[in-house]
Order: structure tokens, then sequence, then C-alpha cells
């Protein structure tokens, strides 16, 4: 194998290749270097909504692992840990001497020239972190973004201004988030996941420390209140943040339910923001919310600003995204079907978005369609997705998702199947489930309204359109 040879500035690179452009983190890098003049282009396995949209952005993509397709004058060649490490064209540009980096070098060296807001968790930061963005971006502060979703207010996971801030979502999975140079950091949450990666909670939890750690002089790190492990970072400053306990730094007081939404008081270090709205479902993206606010307030963005940008707030693509939104009774006393479409992976993410919904439409039957995503998290966390599910009342498993895994003897949905402690639940292939809803569509409860909610981070949005059609045509 060549030595590589040498790197170029991140910001004078004019020509890079992406392995697995069509990643969400893959695609925003993608299009930042796009955005600065540069050439272009990579591979994926599959070809997603995301991946033609870079097309006609002008970026090429290419869907063969093929050697004779790849450009052999790349400046910087940039790939993903999910891709295999005998991929064919990742071996040539590493055996033919080409500065061959991971997505987190060179978001790293990306954040080593700019003030940086980088949000951290188990679950939260994506929703958290597009907050933050589009408050610095709606206010008029002005602010780059590296996003983990697709926000809808502006339909992309990046965007870039005058204004050399960079709002990042830090990626845990495989110590990304080390590479990043934070001026504030935020932490949601340190709960276990990646164990295929850290092996117990412990050496995670100390992850999130070290992460905490590298903030630079001056930093301020916005913690989850209760998180015990955030006292081992040194912060020159600590917030801690709360959905409603009084005892943390910053927190909403005065929350209220409509119309699918919430009205609420912030309260902070220094002063306190009243009547803000936000108009998108899940109690815990009140709570991402605080935070978001807490960073922007940092920053000296005025209140009623922060407040105006909140209230625009459209969400994040899959998280507690209304498919089919809550509407008024129709003639004759109808309630149409709420379909809700969510990314929710983790045991503790699928409880807060089921309680959520809980909370939102009471009294009305919840049914989750849940894809479980890949076996190694399946078999550490099984009970977990199994008690997380149980706040439905009716659950439909598809197949495990299996990403970058092999499969794994003896881990399969039924593992969570069969630790349900309930009787309404079904393990279904992707066919079976739209034939139940078919079936199920006419049967739906009219007097009080169903909730239909799609849960998972493996290829079950591919299924929303189709079971948009089936029940909004019941």
């Amino acid at each position: 194998m060549n030595e590589p040879t040498h790197v170029p500035s991140i910001r004078n690179v004019k020509s890079v290749y992406f392995i697995g452009i069509g990643g969400i983190g893959m695609s925003a890098l993608a299009r930042y270097f796009k955005g600065r003049g540069a050439r272009v282009s990579g591979y994926d396995k599959t070809e997603t909504e995301l991946t033609r949209q870079l097309v006609t952005e002008g970026i090429e993509v290419h869907y063969t692992e093929d050697v004779a397709l790849i450009p052999k004058d790349a400046q910087v060649v940039v790939y993903t840990p999910a891709v295999p490490k005998e991929h064919a064209e990742l071996v040539y540009y590493q055996q033919h001497g080409f500065p061959v980096l991971k997505r987190s070098d060179i978001l790293g060296g990306i954040t080593e020239e700019s003030f940086n807001i980088c949000v951290a968790g188990t679950h939260g930061k994506t929703t958290t972190s597009t907050m933050a963005a589009h408050i610095l971006r709606h206010s008029g502060f002005g602010g780059n973004a590296f996003l983990g979703g697709i926000s809808v207010n502006y339909n992309t996971n990046f965007w870039t201004s005058f204004n050399d801030v960079a709002v990042v979502e830090a990626d845990e999975y495989d110590r990304s988030f080390w590479k990043l140079s934070p001026d504030v950091a935020i932490i949601t949450s340190m709960d276990p996941d990646h164990l295929d990666i850290y092996g117990d909670a412990k050496t995670m939890e100390d992850a999130f420390v070290t992460f905490g750690n590298k903030l630079k002089p001056g930093g301020l790190l916005i913690s989850k209140f209760g998180l015990t492990r955030a006292k081992e970072i040194k912060a020159d400053r600590h917030w801690t943040y709360s959905l409603q306990n009084d005892a943390a730094d910053v927190y909403a007081a005065n929350i209220r339910i409509e119309n699918g939404g919430y009205t609420f008081d912030v309260n902070l270090p220094d002063t306190s923001l009243y009547e803000l709205r936000l108009n998108i479902g899940g109690m815990h993206n009140v709570e991402n919310a605080v935070a978001a606010i807490a960073a922007a307030h940092s920053l000296g963005i005025e209140g009623q600003l922060i407040s105006n940008a909140i209230a625009a707030f459209k969400g994040v693509r899959r998280r507690f995204e209304y498919v089919i939104a809550p509407q008024p009774k129709e003639p004759g006393g109808y309630v149409q079907p709420v379909l809700i479409d969510d990314y929710a992976h983790h045991p503790e993410e699928l409880s807060a978005l089921l309680k959520s919904a809980r909370s939102l439409f009471p009294g009305r039957r919840i049914t989750v369609i849940f894809q479980p995503h890949l076996f190694s998290r399946t078999k550490d966390l099984f009970h977990g997705f199994a008690k997380s599910l149980e706040w439905a009342d009716r659950i439909l498993l598809l197949p495990v998702y299996p990403a970058r895994e092999l499969p794994m003897e003896g881990v399969s949905s039924q593992l969570i199947l069969d630790a349900i402690d309930k009787e309404d639940k079904k393990l279904l292939s992707k066919d079976q489930l739209l034939e139940w809803a078919t079936a199920q569509a006419p049967q739906l409860d009219k007097e009080f309204g169903e909730v239909i909610i799609t849960a998972g981070a493996g290829d079950i949005d591919a299924l929303v359109p189709q079971l948009y059609q089936i029940f909004k045509n019941a």
C-alpha cells in the first residue's frame, strides 16, 4: 500500500470523492464542498431521494462498485465507517496513495476554523441541532449547518452563510465526535447504544466525557439535567437544562398542549421567555427546544427573535413527522386517522415517541409499526424495546434491518415480539404489512380517531407513501 499524498487544507480542496455519498452526514459534506466550488462526485449502494437531489444539484453519483467509474484525480477521498473495508473503490484509493479520510476527519477540519455549536447524545441530537441552526438562520444571526436529518423548513441537511459559526450534529458512532472542536457543546443523553463499538455502557459514557472535554477555552457545556457523568467534564461554563425541572439552569414552564403542538415559557439563567409556540408534536421536542434556545441565548440572540424562530419551526423529516396531520372532525362526526413517521431506533426514543402520542391524542387507539435496526442493537436491547412498545395498543414488527451487519444466530424481531407483554402483537413482512393496512383501513375507529406510527432507522420510510395512500383514502 502506498503512503498517502499530502492532504490539502479542507477549505482549499477542489476535487473530492465520497464513498457512501447518500448517507445523511456524508451528503451534508458533499453539499459543503459543492457550495465552495469543488468538483464533487460519489458512490452509493442504492439510489434514494437524497442521492437524486444531489444529482440535481450538480453532483455525479453512481451505484455500481466499479474502479473504472471513479475519478483518478481526486484531491481527497471521504468514506463512511459503514462502508466495508474490502470495498473495491476504497481499496483502490488506499493502495494508490490518495488521501483517504473518514467523514469525521473532514468535519473536524472544518470545525477547527470556526465557532461551533456541537450537539451530541444518543437521542435528541438531530432535532436539537436542527432547531439551533434554524434559530440562527431565521433570526438573521446566520451560520452553517451540518445536520443528521432533513430540515422540513429548508428541505436540506446543510446550509451556509456569511457568519463563520457552525451548528454540527456530533455523532458518537465510531467515536467520530472526538474530532470536533466545540465552543458550545450540548449533550442530550448518554443512554447505552452502539455497544458493538463500545462494549458496555460505561465505555460509551466515557466517550461522551471525552467529547465534552474537547470544549475550547471559555466554552459552554449545556447538558441535560441528571446526567451525572457530565460533572466530570471540565468546562469553563456549564448550564443544565430540563423539560420542566426547576432545579436545572434552563427549563420550560406552563406547558400547554394545543392543536397538536405546545405553548410554554422558558426560564434561562438571567431572563425568561414567555408564550413560545412549538408547532410540532412530542413533549420531548419541547425539551429539545429548551436546549436549542439555551444555545441561541448564549450567543446573544434577542428573545423575540428566538420566539419567532421556534414558532416557525416545521420539524425534521422523520422526527415525529405528521404524514397525515390531525384534522378537525369531518362532516358526519368522523375523525381522520393520524399517521406519524419517526426515526426512533432506541428504546428511550420509542418510549418518548409513544408517550408523546398518548398525551397529544388521549383516548385514541395507537398502532406502532416498528422495524428494528441492527442485529447487535436488537440483541443488546430487546427487553427495552419490548417495554417501550407496550405503550402502544397494537404492535406490528417488521424483520430486523441489518444495515452494515451480517445476521446473528438466534437474533431476530421474534426476540422482541416474545418479550412484549401484550396480546395485540404481530410479526409481519413488508408485503404482509401492506395487506394488513389495506384490510384494516375500512375498520378504523372513525368516532374517536386512530393514530398509526411508523418507527425505525432502516428502510421503513419507503413504505410510508403507500401507507399514506391506504389510510388517507380510508
